[in-house]
């Protein structure tokens, strides 16, 4: 797959590094926080953007490209993405932005403060199913859960 990038802030780049694979097998590229200061993201404030300096065009509808929390920011120090995961579509050509959010409660934890050039989520390219749509008075054939929502399959105690 052919993915263009456009460094929209090049400058910058320069310093912190284009961002890529960390390892040979690495499922997502790490995105580095474009920043001219640290910012600093308090326990349940509202989430930040974070410019990640590059602009991605897929050009592929059977393609996206998915924005993942780190884990081990997330994990150590609550580092999640606002959005939950954020889709860049495959005709998207703005900045991609990271939606920053500090969920840890407020009485546990001090702010995080994301430098210039920190690594600060990843981006992982997926395939993507686009189904015609066909509207039926009935499905062809039940299934076993048929229409059981939340815990209808049972749920740990």
């Amino acid at each position: 797959m052919r993915c263009e990038i456009r460094l929209v802030r090049p400058e910058m780049l320069a310093r912190f590094g284009t961002p890529g694979y960390q390892t040979g097998m690495a499922a997502g590229i790490d995105l580095v926080a474009c920043l001219d200061r640290p910012v600093e993201l308090f326990p349940q404030a509202p989430a930040q953007l974070i410019p990640t300096g590059i602009a991605i065009h897929i050009a592929d509808p059977g393609a996206a490209a998915m924005i993942y929390p780190r884990s081990g920011l997330a994990h150590k120090r609550g580092l999640v993405l606002g959005n939950g995961v954020a889709v860049i579509d495959a005709d998207y050509q703005g900045e991609v932005m990271v939606s920053a959010w500090n969920r840890t409660p407020p009485w546990e934890a001090e702010p995080v403060t994301i430098h210039p050039g920190d690594r600060i989520a990843q981006m992982v390219f997926v395939p993507i199913l686009r189904p015609t749509f066909a509207v039926v008075a009935e499905f062809t054939a039940a299934s076993a859960r048929g229409a059981g929502g939340f815990g209808s399959t049972g749920v740990a105690a």
